[in-house]
C-alpha cells in the first residue's frame, strides 16, 4: 500500500513538473497574401489551447503559445493547416502567405469600401497633389565631367509662382490632414467603443468626441494598448460625468 502511494505520488509530481515546464511565450509575425506582397488584415490567429488573436492593419499579429500548441489561421472561414509550435523554428517572425483565390476577392470588392481601399484610391485621384513639392534650385549637368553649366530654368520659374505653389502647399496640407482623420476615424470606430464600453447612441458620440485619440496614438500605438487607452478614457469620462452631476444636485 506504501508502494502504491509512493507511484502515486511521483506521477503526480511529473505531471505538475511537465505543467511547469510548458511555459508560455509570444508568437509574433505577418500573414501574406498568396503573392507575399501584400499584408491581410483581419486574419484570425488560433491555438490548440484556446488562445486567439487577429491581423491590424498591416498584418502583423501576437498570440501568447507554449511548446506544446499548434496554432493555425483563419481567414473568411477558411482555416489554414495547423503548425506544430516546437517546430516553428523563429517565433519572433512566423510569417505566412494563405491563398485568397479569385472568387473570394470578387465577393470583397462588392462590399462597402474599407478605409485601406479609400486611402489608396485618394492617393491615386490625387497623386499629383500628393506627390507636389515646393521648387528648389537645380543646377544644370553636362559634358563628360559632369560639371554644372546652369541653373535648371524652369525651377526658376516655378520658385517665384508664389501664389500657386502656396495654393498648391495648402491643398496638399489639406489633403493629408483628412486622410489622418480618416485614418483616426478608422482606428477609433464606433463597433470598437461599443464592445469595450457598452456605450450607444448618444452617449457614445459624445464620449467619442470628447476623447477623440490623435493621429500618432492611432498610428504607433498596438492594438492591445490602442484598446487599454480606450478603457481609461472611457474611465475618466465617467468620473468626469459623475462630478459634473454632483456639482449640479449641489
Amino acid at each position: 500500500m506504501r508502494k502504491f502511494s509512493v507511484y502515486i505520488i511521483l506521477i503526480a509530481c511529473c505531471f505538475i513538473a511537465s505543467k511547469a515546464g510548458a511555459q508560455s511565450f509570444k508568437l509574433r509575425g505577418t500573414v501574406y497574401d498568396s503573392t507575399k506582397t501584400y499584408p491581410v488584415i483581419s486574419v484570425t490567429v488560433l491555438t490548440s489551447s484556446g488562445k486567439g488573436a487577429v491581423t491590424d492593419l498591416y498584418g502583423h499579429y501576437e498570440i501568447d503559445v507554449t511548446e506544446t500548441d499548434s496554432v493555425w489561421f483563419s481567414y473568411l472561414n477558411k482555416p489554414t493547416i495547423k503548425y506544430a509550435v516546437k517546430k516553428i523554428v523563429d517565433a519572433s517572425r512566423f510569417d505566412i502567405a494563405i491563398h485568397i483565390n479569385v472568387p473570394v476577392l470578387k465577393e470583397v470588392i462588392v462590399k462597402p469600401r474599407n478605409y485601406k481601399m479609400d486611402s489608396i484610391q485618394n492617393r491615386l485621384d490625387y497623386a499629383k497633389a500628393f506627390d507636389w513639392q515646393k521648387p528648389k534650385l537645380k543646377a544644370n549637368v553636362s559634358g563628360d565631367m559632369g560639371a554644372a553649366v546652369g541653373f535648371d530654368l524652369d525651377e526658376i520659374i516655378r520658385m517665384f509662382q508664389f501664389r500657386k505653389n502656396k495654393s498648391n502647399a495648402a491643398f496638399r496640407e489639406r489633403l493629408l490632414a483628412e486622410e489622418r482623420e480618416k485614418f483616426i476615424d478608422h482606428r477609433f470606430n464606433k463597433a470598437l467603443v461599443l464592445r469595450l464600453t457598452g456605450l450607444i447612441g448618444d452617449a457614445r458620440d459624445s464620449f467619442m468626441q470628447s476623447c477623440r485619440p490623435s493621429y500618432e496614438i492611432c498610428m504607433y500605438v498596438g492594438e492591445y494598448d490602442f484598446q487599454y487607452y480606450i478603457k481609461k478614457c472611457y474611465e475618466a469620462y465617467k468620473l468626469k460625468k459623475s462630478e459634473g452631476w454632483l456639482r449640479k444636485e449641489n
